[in-house]
């Protein structure tokens, strides 16, 4: 690839990588900060809130769907230039985001004590696993619109608003949390009221916005079945790819439970870390699942070809600066984190395995948008399960011979860090080597 075809490639990326890494970090910043001062109430709310962030996170990743099945359908039109199309194919999924919401929202309220009684967990730990988890299950319906609205937006090229949305909403949310939890005195469900009001919040914001693009284009605002439909087709494969990767991490919770409390608290510190870098890393991604739909849908395959090795290369670089700096600050980050002792000695080996694994993920997260930006679910889904099956023995090995101490934690946190997310850049690799997931045109 010349160095000429290389400058608007990298212009084309950057239009939309840098303002998706402020709004994907926003939400890891919030949950640092939110783990921080839950951190500071004891052992017990840090733990409980793992717990809980693990059943609520799987919830709502396994709808990411929502966003991440509407960037494509929505960029492919656009490139093949349907605006009118892309903008109707939004909103069917923001109609589908609010039936599916208020579904799971009503069933995970009345499930919650069982969900969290699932991980074995001590008597208080589950107890403010409970009351975080309950009180979350109001938000629930909102954070599935802001999925799906945000889908629309990065399809239409835009990710400069849900850069302003996402800022405003989680600044919002760390006051209120704030206020709720320290200054009303409402301790771990104040985390959790603060969440629902600004999620809600942001909501509001996307309803204009999405309604102004409808009116710009002539679209309708009515729900269409037969999009719904396709929306809900579409996404089948991208859930099974995301609960293939919900069961990796709730199999490592599992297994950080066994280990103990303290371990416990410590992996969710240590998995709030790589989630912040996940998140960042993803920046590149989104910029791949809206350049490559709109590449295919306008039949450039040579543009799709450029946008693939142009990401691939800045992921793993990127991941190697943010792995090197998390490696550095290992040693003194547990502070931020928590003030009990026990739980502080054991994050500096993980954390900084963490971050040793960062470029690794900077090259998986990449290809995995690559491949949601052409419409290739169907393979991310079924590689999906083969990769959970290479990480089942590599964590029931941290579970047995671990010990209840840094070393166990430590080994966990390898298990996921290079184990999985190795397992996963083989099959990602493989794939994009060829080009059958190179289908051009207006729909897959």
């Amino acid at each position: 690839m010349s160095i000429l075809l290389r400058r608007p490639v990298d212009r084309e990326i950057l239009r939309l990588a840098v303002p998706a890494l402020g709004a994907l970090v926003a939400e890891p910043v919030f949950l640092l900060a939110d783990s921080a001062m839950v951190g500071h109430l004891g052992v017990a709310p840090l733990a409980g809130l793992g717990i809980a962030s693990a059943v609520l996170q799987t919830i709502v990743g396994l709808m990411v769907f929502l966003a991440y099945s509407t960037t494509p359908a929505v960029a492919r039109r656009l490139g093949a230039g349907d605006e009118r199309g892309a903008v109707a194919a939004g909103v069917d999924g923001c109609w589908l985001a609010l039936a599916l919401g208020v579904v799971l929202a009503a069933a995970g309220w009345a499930a919650s004590p069982f969900l969290v009684g699932l991980f074995g967990a001590s008597a208080d730990v589950s107890e403010q696993a409970s009351q975080y988890l309950s009180i979350s299950m109001l938000g629930l319906p909102a954070m599935l619109l802001v999925y799906a609205a945000t889908g629309l937006l990065r399809g239409l090229q835009d990710t400069r608003t849900p850069l302003a949305v996402a800022v405003a909403g989680f600044a919002a949310n760390i006051v209120l949390n704030y206020a709720f939890i320290y200054l009303a005195g409402l301790g771990i469900r104040g985390s959790a009221l603060g969440t629902v009001a600004a999620q809600w919040a942001m909501v509001l914001v996307y309803a204009v916005i999405v309604a102004r693009h409808a009116r710009r284009v002539g679209a309708s605002l009515l729900p269409h079945h037969a999009g719904i439909g396709r929306t809900a087709r579409s996404g089948g494969w991208l859930f099974l790819r995301t609960a293939s990767l919900r069961a990796a991490m709730l199999l490592a919770v599992f297994v950080a439970t066994r280990l103990g409390p303290d371990e416990l608290a410590a992996f969710q510190v240590a998995m709030t870390v790589f989630a912040t870098l996940a998140f960042a890393l993803d920046a590149l991604a989104i910029a791949a699942q809206a350049l490559i739909g709109k590449g295919l849908g306008a039949g450039d395959l040579e543009s799709v070809r450029a946008v693939l090795r142009r990401c691939v290369q800045w992921g793993i670089g990127a991941g190697a600066v943010l792995g090197l700096a998390t490696i550095a600050l290992s040693p003194v980050a547990a502070a931020l984190f928590t003030s009990d002792a026990s739980v502080a000695a054991l994050l500096p080996v993980s954390l900084a395995i963490v971050g040793a694994g960062a470029p690794l993920g900077g090259y998986v997260f990449v290809l995995d948008g690559v491949l949601i930006g052409a419409g290739d679910a169907r393979y991310l889904a079924l590689t999906g399960l083969a990769n959970v099956a290479v990480f089942v023995p590599l964590a029931v090995a941290a579970a047995v011979w671990g010990g209840h101490d840094a070393a166990g934690l430590a080994a966990l946190t390898a298990a996921f860090a290079f184990g999985y997310l190795g397992a996963r850049a083989v099959t990602l690799g493989l794939r994009a080597r060829g080009r059958t997931w190179m289908r051009a045109g207006a729909t897959v």
